[in-house]
């Protein structure tokens, strides 16, 4: 890994928020270098000061509060905890997804939001769930059909805007992930590694125990940033931490060969 290994902080939400520091502590000692943020605009600074005093890097934020009618506070934000990638996780209807006039507003929006977004030092991503790449669209021409929207949406954006790809919903949105990967090429700065059966309603499992394919993975998208993240996990705080630490063993094991 030319980076340190990351976790995004959704995955242990409530521990967070009920201790911030004792939380991104824990993650140091489990052997991560990095996080990724979410819901950044309660103490920026503060958080910048613990993840420093940590030695952790911040390898992204998500923010949908982009998509409000002033980004520029969240852009400051952003700028705050010294990352360059902000990245829209959500907040663009599933429906967008389904047609290429609705590709065609999406990108608009994410390129709109690119510009302002240069003018602070940031890039501008795009997280996608299931409901961007099960729908399979032709390009408008009659030509290409039966690609996944995401892939449309990939040749729509302004250069400037790069794609952060959750592996685990890609595949539960029909995609075969590596081939996805690789079509997208350096589209993808980031990836999110998660592990589970490959439905949209169970809690997912350490990565490298479930049906995931991330070898292959991680071997489509060799430049990305690797960001371990949970949705859910069955059992308890000392269950989840356990599953991070066996995640980041694995995915570690796999750089390493």
């Amino acid at each position: 890994m030319t980076r340190p290994l990351s976790v995004q902080l959704y995955s242990v939400r409530d521990q967070f928020t009920a201790d911030r520091e004792g939380t991104l502590r824990r993650l140091a000692g489990l052997g991560y270098g990095a996080v990724e943020a979410y819901d950044i605009l309660g103490d920026p600074k503060g958080l910048r000061r613990i993840v420093d005093d940590l030695g952790l890097t911040v390898s992204g934020t998500h923010a949908v509060q982009l998509l409000g009618p002033e980004p520029g506070h969240v852009l400051d934000a952003v700028a705050t905890l010294g990352t360059d990638l902000a990245i829209v996780p959500a907040g663009i209807p599933p429906e967008e997804f389904t047609s290429r006039d609705g590709l065609e507003r999406t990108a608009q929006r994410l390129n709109s939001l690119a510009e302002q977004a240069d003018r602070h030092g940031i890039r501008i991503g795009y997280h996608n769930h299931w409901w961007e790449v099960e729908p399979r669209l032709g390009d408008g021409n009659g030509q290409g059909g039966g690609r996944h929207a995401v892939e449309i949406l990939a040749e729509l954006l302004d250069p400037a805007v790069f794609l952060e790809i959750d592996t685990y919903w890609a595949a539960v949105g029909g995609a075969e992930v590596p081939g996805l990967l690789r079509r997208l090429g350096d589209r993808v700065r980031a990836l999110h590694l998660k592990d589970g059966p490959g439905t949209k309603e169970d809690p997912n499992v350490a990565v490298g125990g479930g049906t995931m394919p991330v070898p292959e993975i991680l071997a489509a998208a060799p430049d990305a940033w690797r960001i371990v993240e949970f949705d859910s996990c069955a059992g308890g705080t000392d269950t989840l931490f356990d599953e991070l630490a066996a995640s980041r063993t694995y995915i570690t094991s796999l750089e390493a060969a």
